[in-house]
């Protein structure tokens, strides 16, 4: 998992440890061990404008250091790296069931709408979502406002039904937005903690599905707008994810099928070029298998 990243992470420290040992590094010296290491990083699916801010923080911290005394060289190589690799990432990832029965309290539902294109996993993560909100003893209804794709509904009322949750739908051709506000509303009344709400998920370039997400948004009102995409499919959940973020506007992202990733450049790359958090990875077909995303924590994981 992830080895892509580690490769050029561990290539990289071992170039970089070689001219710390023997003087003060300066800027063509950061450049220098980056030649290479910057194609095997681009090859791992970063983005490569990320690999250029990459660079630019490991010449602003690298550059002019020396080891300090009483340091091993190794360790010193690995917290530069980690420190910039941690910089890439953005801050502030929501925790849902927190927000959730904060709002809760005050006596509205908290709603988070989802998006992403289909075949990403976004209607198996509301469900592991909601089963996450039921562990942590917040209820919740899902609403699937995709009212395009042929089975989509169907799917996630298996999901709600398996779980134990509300499930609202409505007929195929029905207007997504009336679905959310019927959800929201039923949530009121029955003193739920959480409205999750499914979209439809044609291309991010199609300009019809964007009007008609923003319409959702306009008549739900979300606390959070969440971006599902997809580990295994590379540049392209890049670009989904800066489409995503200008056309509609997102406030977290969730990456699945991390598990199967053996790259990783995508977890980097959509935080960075969104400047949106990670709130989630899945990690698994399991309804449990959904799990926060620690920056500094996934970084150290990728350089030990």
């Amino acid at each position: 998992m992830l080895e892509g990243v580690k490769r050029a992470l561990t290539r990289l420290a071992g170039s970089i440890k070689e001219k710390l040992e023997t003087k003060e590094v300066s800027e063509e010296d950061v450049r220098e061990a980056l030649e290479g290491v910057e194609y095997e990083l681009i090859d791992a699916n970063v983005a490569y404008d990320v690999v250029e801010r990459l660079a630019e923080e490991l010449v602003k911290r690298a550059a002019g250091t020396r080891i300090p005394r009483g340091r091993s060289v190794e360790e010193y190589v690995k917290e530069l790296l980690a420190s910039s690799m941690t910089s890439l990432f953005s801050a502030g990832a929501t925790d849902l069931a927190e927000a959730a029965a904060s709002k809760c309290a005050k006596g509205a539902p908290y709603v988070v709408v989802f998006f992403g294109v289909n075949g990403v996993g976004k209607t198996t993560t509301i469900a592991k979502v909601a089963y996450l909100l039921k562990s942590r003893g917040i209820s919740s209804v899902i609403a699937a406002a995709d009212t395009f794709r042929a089975g989509a509904q169907e799917q996630l009322r298996r999901h709600a039904e398996a779980i134990g949750v509300p499930f609202i739908g409505a007929s195929y051709g029905a207007d997504p937005a009336s679905v959310a506000y019927d959800a929201i509303q039923f949530a009121r009344s029955r003193g739920l903690c959480a409205v999750l709400i499914d979209t439809a998920g044609r291309m991010h370039v199609d300009k019809d599905l964007m009007d008609e997400l923003r319409k959702v948004v306009r008549v739900s009102k979300p606390d959070l707008k969440v971006l599902v995409v997809d580990a295994l499919t590379g540049n392209d959940a890049v670009e989904q994810a800066r489409q995503f973020n200008e056309g509609v506007g997102i406030d977290g992202i969730i990456v699945t099928k991390v598990d199967a990733d053996e790259k990783g450049g995508v977890l980097v790359s959509v935080s960075a070029v969104t400047g949106k958090p990670i709130l989630y990875i899945g990690t698994g077909q399991r309804y449990e298998d959904l799990e926060r995303l620690r920056p500094e924590e996934f970084v150290r994981n990728l350089l030990s």
